[in-house]
């Protein structure tokens, strides 16, 4: 069920909203006198100070010390995203900046999601994220076997939606590429059309047994072959800008810094993080950490945000994740993020995810139509 908007009255929606730009901007402790000098509140300062006692004490914002000003907690952040915060408009000189270096990647969808995850961190300062779609479900299209030298080959699966992946195997050396084109057409012209996940390894046997190969040769091409059509599921993931992360205040303390790059360096987090933000083609969605009810909330905002606890991941108690997904034709689905600390600036980076995501499913689409 979606979730129930919060019941805080007008003023107390005010002044979370203005404790939480002020602290993403400063990162300091907010204090009362602070919001009435910078923003037009038309209250006393007492009047702001009661407010910020009760925020408090509905666990929107806490006070890292006795007789300092307030921060936001979790909860803060997240109603701030659901309900109070306003989307950044992007200058349209950086909207084009972003088209242009988009535009040049568009003939390789790798060099595409490494250009867009170069350009968010870039342009928001975080660590940025862009993984390759599952492609299970793709159709094969085309299949080569390219001699790389004896022994090494090169298998390329040209798959539906305009999708390719390639993978190095070995084979025997005494085979040429005479034969390996054979075994390549044999297996193209039975199995083209099918889904990887329904391709076996006696559908290839059978497709390739008329290919005029030893059979015990022939078995240990299409061992190797069937091995990456198998693997071409395998998530690939581009990453940039994790030094940016250092740059915070957050992880200034040489012990912070090291759980959180430890964290953001151990294999497959990242894109574990991204999976299960992953909704059904179709559906979107942003907010807290359960997936399913995500993808409920909202299916007119295609942005997720888990924000700190919400993480269940240690090393990451202090950082936010940004995740959206671009689109391929043929229901093949991708996702892109951005990781920062929980004093994010989400409106700027919703605004810049947005748009490379718009931007990418533009370009893609653009791209297929001319195939």
């Amino acid at each position: 069920m979606p979730k129930e908007p919060s019941r805080l009255d007008e003023r107390k929606r005010t002044i979370l909203r203005a404790v939480v730009d002020e602290y993403v901007e400063h990162a300091e402790p907010v204090g009362s006198r602070s919001l009435v000098e910078r923003y037009s509140l038309n209250l006393s300062s007492a009047s702001v100070r009661s407010t910020l006692a009760e925020l408090e004490q509905l666990g929107y914002l806490e006070q890292p010390h006795t007789s300092a000003g307030r921060v936001p907690t979790d909860r803060g952040y997240r109603i701030y995203i659901d309900e109070l915060m306003e989307l950044e408009p992007l200058p349209e000189e950086t909207k084009e900046h972003i088209r242009e270096q988009l535009r040049e990647s568009i003939d390789e969808i790798p060099e595409l999601l490494r250009q867009a995850s170069g350009l968010l961190s870039q342009e928001t300062g975080y660590v940025s994220l862009a993984l390759q779609p599952r492609v299970a479900s793709s159709v094969l299209r085309q299949i080569k076997l390219l001699m790389i030298e004896p022994g090494r080959v090169l298998v390329v699966l040209v798959l539906s939606a305009g999708v390719v992946r390639d993978r190095i195997v070995r084979i025997p050396d005494v085979l040429d590429q005479h034969q390996l084109q054979r075994i390549a057409a044999a297996i193209e012209q039975q199995l083209a059309g099918c889904q990887l996940r329904d391709i076996s390894f006696i559908m290839m046997q059978l497709a390739a047994a008329d290919s005029q190969v030893p059979e015990s040769l022939l078995n240990q091409v299409l061992f190797e072959t069937w091995t990456a059509i198998q693997q071409a599921d395998q998530l690939a993931a581009y990453v940039d800008g994790m030094p940016n992360l250092l740059r915070h205040r957050e992880f200034h303390s040489i012990s912070r810094a090291r759980d959180v790059v430890s964290a953001l360096s151990s294999d497959g987090l990242l894109t574990g993080l991204m999976e299960p933000l992953r909704p059904a083609v179709g559906s979107s969605g942003h907010g807290g950490a359960d997936a399913g009810a995500l993808a409920e909330r909202s299916a007119a905002v295609p942005w997720m945000v888990r924000i700190g606890q919400e993480l269940q991941q240690e090393g990451l108690e202090d950082c936010s994740f940004v995740t959206t997904t671009y689109h391929l034709p043929e229901q093949l689905v991708g996702s892109i993020g951005v990781v920062g600390p929980r004093r994010m600036a989400y409106s700027r980076v919703i605004s810049h995810i947005s748009f490379v995501r718009q931007t990418i499913d533009h370009l893609l689409t653009w791209r297929s139509s001319r195939s």
